[in-house]
C-alpha cells in the first residue's frame, strides 16, 4: 500500500511530541518514590497495567523517577541513590527549586541528569480514599502514556 504526503505528515506529527518529550528513546524503567497518601502504590499499579514503563523496585537501575516533590529533600534522596564521586558539586544547584505543598502534582525526572521530563497536576480531592487515589493514579498514568508515545 502506498502512502501519500498527507499520511507521512500525519505520522511525523504524531511521532514528534514523544520524541521532543523524551529525546530519541522513551524511558523504559521508572522508580516511583513514596508519595502523599500512598498514591505511589496506585501509580505503580497503573503504570504497569497500562504498559507505560516497567516499574522497578531498585532505584539504581531506573531510567526515570516519578515523584510528587522536588527540591532539597528530592535531591538528597537522589544523592543517596546515585552518590557522586565528585565532592566539588555545586551545592546551590539543588536549592534552586523548592517545592512545598505540591499536592496533586507529579514529576517525571531523569534519574541521571535530574531534568524534569514531564509533569502533571491532578486536582486533589478532600477524600484520600483508595477509590479516589486509584482514579487519580489511573488518569496520571494514562496522561503519561500519551506523552510517552
Amino acid at each position: 500500500m502506498k502512502y501519500g504526503p498527507a499520511m507521512a505528515f500525519f505520522a511525523i506529527t504524531v511521532a514528534l511530541p514523544g520524541i521532543a518529550l523524551f529525546g530519541q528513546s522513551a524511558p523504559r524503567t521508572v522508580y516511583v518514590l513514596p508519595m502523599s497518601g500512598g498514591l505511589d502504590q496506585f501509580l505503580a499499579q497503573w503504570i504497569t497495567r497500562e504498559h507505560v514503563m516497567q516499574v522497578v523496585t531498585d532505584p539504581k537501575i531506573a531510567d526515570v523517577v516519578l515523584t510528587d516533590r522536588l527540591g532539597e529533600a528530592f535531591e538528597q534522596k537522589m544523592a543517596e541513590i546515585h552518590p557522586k564521586d565528585d565532592k566539588k558539586s555545586d551545592s546551590t544547584a539543588h536549592n534552586a527549586f523548592r517545592s512545598s505543598n505540591g499536592r496533586g502534582t507529579v514529576f517525571l525526572v531523569d534519574a541521571k541528569s535530574h531534568v524534569v521530563l514531564w509533569s502533571d497536576y491532578e486536582k486533589v480531592r478532600d477524600s484520600t480514599s483508595n477509590e479516589t487515589l486509584n482514579r487519580e493514579a489511573e488518569r496520571i498514568a494514562k496522561k503519561l502514556q500519551i506523552s510517552a508515545r
